[in-house]
């Protein structure tokens, strides 16, 4: 059973976090999207370096590109604000990130996002729970990507661009600051 939590759904791998539920998940969200209106649209996925995570996020674009949507894929892995960062650049109405952010390295999982910042989950989980494993539809990976149906693509820079605009670099090279940075079990990206 999917069922989200703080900040997204998390399962450990190979248990809960599997294949088929990482197909039902998305399946729910596609369901969702169409009676949003959104159906056709152009939707985020990117991944942390997890393992499994490269893999489930192309899972879940095959399952969006067999509903029609248009899925851009930030092709390495990556941290999650730049993932929300291209939902809101693109004006996309929504975004998938494969991490299991702060949690031990068994688990795995996915956050959903919104234009908006919305709450949705208990909508998805709706959907899901009208689904069955047969019902949901794909295309493959490789197949939709040449032909055209899955783009990917490297924002980095426009992020990193869209950060450094923000704050006074200046200032913080004078400040000599020293800076410790522990991410649990988190992913960190370098």
């Amino acid at each position: 059973m999917i069922k989200f939590g703080t900040g997204g759904w998390r399962a450990i791998i190979a248990d809960g976090f599997t294949k088929e539920n990482i197909r039902l998940l998305t399946a729910g969200l596609c369901a969702l999207m169409e009676k949003e209106g959104h159906a056709g649209a152009e939707i985020c996925v990117g991944y942390d370096r997890r393992f499994l995570s490269k893999e489930s996020a192309h899972w879940a674009c095959e399952v969006l590109a067999g509903y029609g949507f248009r899925p851009y894929v930030i092709n390495r892995s990556s941290p999650t604000p730049l993932i929300m960062f291209t939902v809101k650049r693109r004006n996309m109405p929504y975004g998938m990130a494969v991490t299991a952010s702060h949690n031990p390295a068994i688990y795995n999982g996915i956050k959903v996002f919104t234009e908006g910042g919305r709450e949705v989950t208990r909508r998805i989980e709706a959907e899901i729970e009208k689904l069955s494993p047969a019902d949901v539809k794909s295309v493959d990976y490789d197949t939709a990507l040449a032909e055209g149906k899955i783009v990917e693509g490297n924002p980095m820079n426009e992020y990193l661009d869209s950060i450094l605009s923000a704050v006074n670099v200046e200032a913080i090279k004078k400040a000599s600051l020293r800076i410790g940075f522990d991410p649990m079990y988190g992913v960190s990206w370098s």
